[in-house]
């Protein structure tokens, strides 16, 4: 009912020109209106921190569908608790994002969608994407639903709505998820005036199991089980029975601009005059407001005593609560790019002003009555609430119109709370080289990055851990590039990065820096080789780090697909395997009580690929999969772990299917 009032309103108040034909009623019915001719649809994205627009792509494309079904759809290298939906941390360091404010919402980061992957779309006509995924069987399901919806207004103002709800028992005991991630968003494109905006909100719930007690359940199952050589995997004996971590958050974002220019008349035949706006300068408002909340609950303290170090606030159960919230205001002033023939460039200042409020379990017990577990030496107190002033400028300077070049630099300064003194400075520059057979697409891009660490690597209290700490700032200086040859199917890519005092956690998992530089050298080739129906694409990434024991990463990680693509009349087919690779390298261990991953050195995992066999279709606007996940469980040696204590899943038939209805 929605999509066709918005398609009856949009059809006869907007694009009511004349263009012959007949036009296709909302109703169903016939019209004496002739036929309209519509705009191709398009999506943009927004840029930090005025809202600049940056193209995107709709996920219509068939390729690869099938990988939104697996947790290895996130990297190339992701160590993760197992489950789709679970936490995660990236091991390809280039993508890796540092530690943010609230760091509970770093391990989740992959299933929320966040300001940086919001896309909004004009598509002239209602459209909803709309895909389910399932897969397991009745112990071992997983569900995952995904909505998008957007309509126009008119051909300015546009709505829309997404939806993504994620439930999944898990292969192992205690390991179920379930994410529900909804939202509303909008724009209005005038000629003076531009306006987007969102509202997402979030609740994702996770079993925490600790892990399971004994690996050999998984790589030599018949020494626990009396020569039985075979085990179902949700009956392995797993740490923790009773726990679970919930994450409740959402953001609102706000973000207006103003425009002044003038007028540019066009007489068209001799009668028609025609105005084009011309913006010259722009004044722009960015509101952001971001709240989080994570729990973490274990109601077992018999296990509670045997899985962590610590107890400091009750032996007898844990609920720790952490709540935070940031207000962010961005005011900012742009002069426009290209609004003269001599104007090449864009350049804008602005001033943000950031509140961020902290508030954390309170201990209010009397500590020697009973007899509880003191405080690590030199904490006596940690405040349950912290309010913090941040205030920074900037300025930009962005090149974003032009065939051949395109170019952006930031520049911004933290002047009051713990900002002050933070520096990030960074730039990046695009060309063509047109080439007689093809044309060479070369990026460069740098960035000096000096942060503060966030408040809650410094001060926090939980019922097993607590620390209190100063800090020093982070400092990353990074220089990368890439070269795309599009007929060869080639692009290189190279990054260089140097940290000092890089902010990690210990194998105590206590946050802590590094005193000593860290580098990170990173290569990728991503090449595909494609012979009529045969098709091979390959990903290869070789990354070293100077100082393994700070920062491990794996040498290599590899991504490898094989494929047929061919069609059977109207229906187009991709039917292969693929597989997930990376060498052994000293994965982190996961701490369930606070949602984050430490060093340990002393075992290693990977060097084990995880292989798809899959058939991929698309029917007109319907694309849908069958897949049998991790073909190759038990036909090469059985280690297949993400990292110590949590095996990857094992073999499992998948299916899902995406509709575009386009009205």
């Amino acid at each position: 009912m929605i999509c066709v009032l918005i398609t009856h309103i949009y059809v006869n108040d907007v694009y009511g020109q004349e263009s012959g034909g007949n036009i296709f009623r909302a109703d169903g019915g016939g019209s004496s209106h002739k036929h309209i001719k519509l705009a191709p649809s398009y999506a943009w994205s927004l840029l930090e921190p005025l809202g600049l627009h940056e193209p995107a792509v709709i996920d219509t494309a068939m390729l690869n569908y099938y990988r939104q079904s697996i947790p290895s759809l996130v990297s190339d290298a992701w160590t993760t608790t197992g489950n789709l939906g679970s936490e995660g941390i990236n091991e390809i360091w280039a993508e890796r994002t540092p530690v943010s404010d609230f760091f509970f919402k770093d391990a989740l980061s992959a299933w929320l969608l966040t300001r940086d992957k919001m896309k909004f779309y004009n598509t002239r006509i209602p459209t909803t994407l709309l895909s389910f995924n399932t897969g397991g069987g009745r112990e071992t399901t997983q569900d995952r639903l995904h909505a998008i919806f957007s309509g126009n207004i008119n051909k300015r103002a546009q709505v829309g709505a997404n939806l993504d709800y994620l439930y999944s028992k898990g292969s192992y005991a205690n390991q179920s998820t379930k994410d529900l991630t909804w939202g509303v968003n909008g724009s209005y494109m005038g000629d003076r005036f531009e306006f987007q905006g969102f509202y997402n909100h979030y609740n994702l719930v996770n079993k925490e199991n600790g892990g399971i007690t004994d690996e050999l359940y998984i790589k030599d199952p018949a020494v626990l089980q009396g020569g039985v050589s075979t085990i179902n995997s949700k009956s392995i004996p797993v740490n923790l029975s009773n726990a679970h971590t919930r994450y409740v958050g959402g953001e609102l974002y706000l973000n207006s601009r103003y425009k002044v220019g003038y007028y540019e008349h066009d007489i068209i035949n001799d009668t028609t005059v025609i105005s084009t706006f011309i913006p010259a300068a722009s004044f722009i408002w960015t509101f952001d407001y971001n709240n989080g909340k994570h729990l973490f609950l274990d109601g077992s303290p018999g296990e509670t005593s045997n899985f962590f170090d610590h107890t400091y606030l009750s032996p007898y159960n844990t609920r720790d609560v952490t709540e935070y919230f940031s207000i962010r205001n961005t005011v900012g002033i742009s002069m426009l790019e290209g609004f003269r023939k001599w104007v090449k460039f864009g350049l804008s200042a602005y001033v943000t002003h950031e509140l961020q409020r902290f508030k954390q379990t309170p201990d209010t017990l009397n500590r020697v009555d009973l007899d509880l577990e003191p405080f690590p030496d030199g904490i006596n107190f940690i405040e349950p609430s912290k309010t913090i002033n941040l205030l920074r400028v900037g300025g930009q300077l962005t090149k974003q119109k032009g065939e051949y070049l395109t170019y952006m630099a930031r520049a911004e300064f933290g002047l009051i709370g713990p900002a002050a003194g933070d520096i990030n400075a960074s730039g990046k520059v695009n060309t063509r080289i047109p080439l007689p057979f093809d044309t060479l697409t070369v990026a460069a891009y740098g960035e000096f990055d000096n942060r503060h660490a966030p408040y809650l690597m410094t001060n926090y209290l939980s019922n097993h851990f607590i620390w209190q700490q100063s800090l020093p700032k982070t400092q990353r200086y990074i220089i990368g590039g890439s070269l795309k040859i599009p007929r060869s199917w080639t692009n290189v890519s190279a990054r260089f990065e140097n940290v000092t005092n890089l902010l990690y956690w210990n194998e105590f998992n206590i946050p802590t820096s590094a005193n000593t530089n860290v580098q990170v050298l990173s290569l990728c080739l991503d090449q595909g080789l494609h012979f009529g129906i045969f098709n091979w694409d390959n990903r290869i990434t070789l990354q070293q780090s100077t100082q393994s024991d700070i920062l491990p990463l794996p040498l290599i990680s590899v991504y490898s697909n094989l494929y047929l693509l061919f069609n059977i009349a109207t229906l187009k087919v991709q039917f292969g395997v693929d597989c997930d690779y990376y060498t052994k390298f000293y994965a982190p261990l996961y701490q369930p009580a606070t949602m984050s991953f430490h060093n340990q050195n002393i075992q290693k995992v990977g060097n084990y690929p995880f292989m798809n066999l899959y058939a991929n279709f698309r029917l007109s606007k319907a694309r849908f999969y069958v897949m049998m996940s991790h073909i190759n469980q038990g036909l090469i040696e059985k280690n297949y772990f993400s990292m110590p204590g949590y095996p990857l899943n094992p073999r499992r038939f998948q299916l899902g299917v995406s509709v575009d209805f386009a009205d």
